[in-house]
C-alpha cells in the first residue's frame, strides 16, 4: 500500500473539528486509531483545510472522536496530558518514517531531541534529513510530536500548519511551563 492509499479515508472514518484555547483542531479516525490531525489552526476552516484529503467521504462524529477530543483540549489548555497513550493509525508509510514518528512518541513533553537524535532512534544515524521529512510528513501532528524536534544547533527549525514555527515555539514553552508546575 502506498502513502497515497492510505492517505484516502477509510470505511467508517470519522472526523471533528473544535476549537482548543490555542486554535482549531480537526481529528480524522476509524476504529485502527487516528489518522490525520491538522495542528491548532486559527480557523476551523484552517483546521478542515489541514485534513481535507482524509475527510473526503468520512462522516462528521464528534461523539465517535470524543475522547480524543478531551485529551487534545486538556493539552491545548496547558494540562500536562500524554497524548502518546492515542492510539494511531500510520499504516502505508515507509519502515523509517514509522520508526521515526514512534522515536518521536517517546521524547516526554517539555524536552526536545534533535533531528540528528531521531534518525538515530529510527535506526539510520547517517539519515538526520530523513528524520527531518518524517517530522514534515507526520499525519497527526500533536499525536506525534514534532514540535519536539529541533536542530542540531538547539534552534526551531521548519513546523507546519499556517501558523509555523511561532506554534512549535509555544507549544514547547506550554509544556515546560506544564512539567513545571507539575513539579
Amino acid at each position: 500500500m502506498t502513502l497515497e492509499q492510505a492517505e484516502r479515508p477509510q470505511r467508517h472514518a470519522t472526523y471533528d473539528v473544535f476549537e482548543t484555547r490555542i486554535g482549531w483542531v480537526a481529528v480524522v479516525g476509524s476504529a485502527e486509531g487516528v489518522s490525520r490531525t491538522s495542528l491548532p489552526e486559527p480557523s476551523r476552516e484552517q483546521a478542515l483545510g489541514a485534513v481535507a484529503s482524509a475527510i473526503d467521504g468520512a462522516v462528521l462524529n464528534p461523539d465517535a472522536l470524543a475522547p480524543v477530543r478531551d485529551l487534545i483540549v486538556r493539552y491545548c489548555a496547558g494540562e500536562r496530558i500524554d497524548l502518546s497513550s492515542v492510539n494511531v493509525d500510520l499504516k502505508g508509510a515507509s519502515t523509517f518514517f514509522t520508526k521515526a514518528w514512534q522515536a518521536c512518541k517517546s521524547i516526554p513533553a517539555g524536552e526536545t531531541r534533535t533531528y540528528a537524535w531521531l534518525a538515530e532512534s529510527a535506526g539510520s544515524p547517517a539519515a538526520a534529513r530523513g528524520a527531518g521529512q518524517a517530522m514534515a510528513r507526520n499525519p497527526v501532528p500533536l499525536l506525534v510530536p514534532c514540535h519536539r524536534v529541533v536542530g542540531s544547533d538547539g534552534g526551531l527549525h521548519g513546523f507546519g500548519g499556517t501558523v509555523g514555527l511561532p506554534l512549535k515555539q509555544r507549544l514547547l514553552a506550554m509544556e515546560a511551563s506544564a512539567r513545571s508546575a507539575a513539579r
